[in-house]
């Protein structure tokens, strides 16, 4: 179960383990905090109330890649402190399920809540996801625990599992203006007094991670 993660550290500083390489631009401007997210208005408000009063729930996070899902999750775990426990994507199976749910009836290290990140719960195996059926009923589910699931779509996950989810779509509409203005902020940081590239090019698509990466380039270019 080595890909398995289970880490304090991570949750509370995911960005600040000290490296003796640089960090990407995607992973050092990765918001650390509910409030910093580009776009996702209505996200920021319902994420938002979830930290500000924080209860035992299970949510999944859907939408295209690269609109903020897994930072999102990230970013609630780094506010409420939470314990992490990360169920990478293609890792979701019953012996990794069946771990972190024992984890989750102790109390957490950090005295507050358990945070389970299952990242592509759409692949996640059948009985993976029965698994969690039964574990995501009132007269089952952990104790001060919240489980953040994110896909790209919902096809593959059965309706009595996304019944027990709180559905929350990801959208990249809107995003272009927002992000635009994060690549200027970034650039100025990164090569200050360097001619500008064109930050709306960069920003096609209104994928924030494959734009910073693009922004990294240009950085390395200049």
């Amino acid at each position: 179960m080595s890909t398995l993660l289970t880490d304090t550290q991570s949750a509370i500083a995911p960005n600040q383990a000290a490296m003796a390489f640089p960090l990407s631009l995607a992973e050092k401007y990765r918001p650390q905090a509910v409030s910093e997210f580009v776009g996702l208005e209505k996200q920021r408000k319902v994420i938002s109330k979830l930290v500000a009063q924080p209860f035992s729930s299970a949510w999944l996070f859907v939408g295209p890649p690269g609109v903020g899902k897994t930072s999102m999750a990230l970013a609630i775990a780094s506010e409420l402190r939470a314990e992490l426990h990360h169920i990478p994507s293609q890792e979701c199976n019953v012996e990794n399920v069946a771990y972190v749910i024992r984890q989750c009836q102790y109390v957490p290290l950090s005295g507050g809540f358990h945070l389970v990140l299952v990242d592509e719960a759409d692949a996640m195996s059948n009985a993976a996801q029965l698994a969690f059926l039964s574990k995501l009923d009132a007269t089952a589910f952990p104790p001060a625990t919240i489980f953040v699931f994110t896909c790209n779509g919902t096809e593959r996950l059965e309706a009595r599992f996304l019944s027990r989810c709180r559905i929350l779509e990801f959208s990249s509409y809107g995003l272009s203006e927002d992000l635009t203005a994060l690549l200027s902020r970034v650039w100025q940081t990164e090569a200050p007094g360097v001619p500008e590239p064109n930050f709306k090019r960069l920003a096609q698509g209104n994928n924030v991670r494959e734009s910073l990466m693009r922004l990294e380039l240009a950085v390395m270019e200049s």
